[in-house]
């Protein structure tokens, strides 16, 4: 039986977004934290409290859920709410199903937000807690295998070992986002970087040193999302959910897929492409996934900016820098403005197509993809395109 799917294309918007600062110690709760950046988002967007009908995010036992930030802030009657249990590869998906009951009309306005006290208080990967619930865990725990860029870095690897990708590659996208960083007063890491910086930079899980990986973080991203029709009559320029997709298969920790350089991406973009009416090429912006700087250069493959083995060569070229042929991470990304779960990418695309971002602005931006953790360490990942109305 053919699958009747519902067609949200352009009918939702984001109105507004929000941040808290970004630090290494926030010195609150996350519920503080979640609060500060909805209000944030509903300021920036003209509204207050009193019009949110809907609040959604993901966590990993680290933030607030709906159920307290909603009360919090004197939300008395949510229509819809969404408590995601996830890491980073759900955090698009959050966007995606909040437009998805806006589009049904279940709420009208829906603020998405992610909180979190990854550098004082949750650290990823870290001990003295208990394990996480994926079953593949009580087969690495035994082995010393915990941490993300432990992970990461065999998947880094094998794309090495068969495409030819090098430290260098790796390297220039994290020379690349710094300079973007740079022109973000909002980045936690602001001072230039060179190649030799990098290469010079401490060993973390062979093959990523300390530029590879992303940024421990305290703080918290908001958006809103409402009506597209709701949006223009609203203080900012509104930008469009075009599509939003998200989905999962096999677990590569689990002896899925067959070929670790290839991740849940790979099989999601033509969805994601399919729900907009366009392809990689209408692409303007892309603020794509970056807990380390290998999970860009895979997705730039998976998402058919460049064919597969090529990310590395396609990074080196200067294609991913602001005035290259696809600015990616424009804000500094996870790597050097902050890693608050994925939200913050969504919040920089916006800021591209509204056309406020500043110094870091793309000239002419009108289509923007964000992503999400591609699928490695959970076998699920999500992605959105938006658009400039």
């Amino acid at each position: 039986m053919a699958k009747r799917l519902l067609d949200f294309r352009d009918r939702t918007a984001v109105a507004g977004v929000g941040y808290t600062p970004f630090t290494k110690d926030s010195g609150v709760s996350t519920l503080t934290l979640a609060c500060r950046a909805v209000l944030s988002a509903l300021d920036d967007a003209g509204l207050g409290p009193g019009d949110v009908d809907g609040l959604a995010t993901h966590r990993v036992g680290d933030s607030a859920p709906p159920t307290l930030v909603g009360p919090a802030l004197g939300i008395r009657d949510l229509s819809w709410h969404l408590d995601q249990f996830g890491g980073g590869s759900v955090s698009h998906a959050v966007v995606g199903q909040a437009a998805l009951a806006v589009a049904a009309g279940v709420a009208e306005t829906v603020v998405c937000y992610r909180a979190i006290n990854a550098r004082s208080e949750f650290r990823m990967g870290g001990t003295g807690r208990a394990l996480p619930a994926s079953p593949e865990v009580q087969y690495q725990a035994p082995y010393g295998l915990f941490a993300p860029p432990q992970q990461y870095a065999m998947y880094a690897r094998a794309h090495m070992l068969k495409y030819g990708t090098t430290a260098e590659h790796f390297g220039r996208q994290a020379v690349t986002q710094r300079a973007n960083a740079v022109k973000n007063p909002r980045a936690l890491m602001r001072a230039p970087i060179t190649l030799d910086d990098y290469l010079a930079s401490r060993w973390i899980a062979e093959p990523f040193r300390l530029l590879d990986c992303c940024l421990e973080t305290d703080g918290a991203c908001a958006l809103v999302v409402t009506t597209a029709e709701r949006a223009r009559d609203l203080r900012r320029p509104p930008v469009l959910v075009s599509a939003a997709a998200w989905g999962g298969g096999e677990s590569h920790l689990s002896g899925g897929p067959a070929d670790p350089t290839t991740t849940a991406a790979a099989a999601l973009a033509p969805r994601l492409y399919g729900q907009a009416g366009l392809g990689p090429r209408e692409v303007d912006v892309a603020q794509i996934y970056d807990c380390f700087t290998y999970s860009v250069i895979v997705q730039l493959e998976d998402y058919g900016f460049c064919p597969k083995g090529e990310g590395g060569p396609y990074v080196a070229s200067g294609a991913t820098a602001l005035d290259g042929e696809l600015p990616v991470n424009t804000h500094g990304g996870f790597l050097s403005e902050g890693y608050v779960h994925g939200m913050n990418h969504v919040a920089e695309a916006v800021s591209q197509l509204r056309g406020d971002a500043g110094d870091r602005q793309v000239p002419g931006a009108e289509v923007a993809l964000s992503t999400a953790q591609p699928g490695y360490v959970l076998p699920a990942t999500s992605a959105l395109i938006l658009r400039k109305d």
